[in-house]
């Protein structure tokens, strides 16, 4: 039996990892506790007691830590405005998701943990592309985050891979697009409110990466049952397009939204005055043979997950 300890507690994909693993057909081969990193306690996931914020000032036993396999670590700050965010604000966001990330790491690898996984994201590779200019990111694109955000996750990654040299301690960095599923927040969210409110959407001819909380789980599930380590970036299968999204999404409440062209040139002029343009109709893909592992994680369709996301 694996003995899985999630670092993090109340998180979106924790808690969704925690419940995916209890409904598996194997989940008599997993053993899952919560930690909640502000006080180290073993939690309910359903507790809120650490998306972040409060993680500043974690004192965290390393015994705490003794008899688990793996430590799956989603504790951290997760990006809002990043252009307004004050110099506090930005020593929070590396100590909880810098910091922290190290320190539970080096603590469970002296407690005798062998896997540490770690969430990060595609932010490392900086932000979307504008409407119109495509960005696809390849085994060769080296990562330069655009923000402090991005800095956290990229300087966390650094600090853990050093602690996987002179150990058997391996360190698993995942690496994400945008997730989406029941539950989410951010920018899926966003997409939903249209798809529901209004009868007509911009046809926009974008390309995004995009990844299903159940197909990240099934890849977590996956690289622990793989002993893994390594850099990974796991994606829906499918390309996703902002446009075709809203409409799946309209289409799994039965509504009808039409989707009009023309409007790019206007989206381009406004996307000079709000970053809010370019997350939403901008392009951020990964390569195919990037997001491609020796086995098959992507258990539900581009369609499908909207359906089951919706309902």
């Amino acid at each position: 039996m694996k003995r899985i300890l999630i670092t993090g507690a109340g998180s979106f994909i924790g808690t969704s990892f925690e419940k995916y693993i209890k409904n598996h057909p194997n989940h008599e081969e997993y053993s899952i506790d919560v930690m909640d990193t502000f006080t180290g306690n073993i939690v309910g996931s359903e507790n809120t007691g650490n998306s972040g914020s409060d993680s500043e000032n974690a004192c965290i036993e390393q015994d705490k830590f003794k008899g688990y396999d793996v430590i799956f670590h989603v504790a951290g700050i997760a990006h809002a405005d990043t252009g307004k965010v004050s110099d506090e604000g930005k020593e929070l966001y590396k100590k909880v998701n810098t910091d922290l990330a190290i320190d539970v790491a080096k603590k469970a690898r002296a407690a005798g943990v062998k896997q540490f996984i770690f969430m990060s994201s595609a932010i490392v590779y900086g932000a979307s592309s504008p409407i119109g200019k495509e960005k696809v990111i390849t085994k060769d694109t080296e990562p330069a985050p655009e923000n402090f955000y991005g800095e956290s996750k990229l300087n966390a990654e650094i600090g853990l891979n050093k602690l996987k040299s002179a150990y058997d301690f391996k360190v698993v960095i995942l690496r994400p697009p945008m997730i989406y599923g029941s539950g989410c927040k951010g920018n899926y969210n966003s997409l939903r409110k249209f798809a529901l409110k209004f009868p007509l959407f911009p046809r926009v001819s974008n390309e995004r990466s995009m990844l299903y909380i159940d197909n990240l789980c099934e890849f977590i599930r996956l690289v622990i049952d793989n002993d893994e380590s390594g850099t990974f970036h796991p994606a829906n299968a499918e390309l996703s397009n902002t446009s075709e999204m809203v409409r799946l999404i309209a289409n799994a409440h039965g509504k009808k939204i039409g989707l009009i062209g023309g409007f790019t040139w206007l989206l381009k002029i406004m996307s000079h005055f709000t970053g809010l343009i370019n997350k939403a109709f901008g392009n951020l893909t990964y390569a195919s043979e990037l997001t491609e592992y020796k086995a098959n994680y992507r258990i539900y369709s581009l369609e499908d997950s909207i359906k089951r996301t919706e309902n």
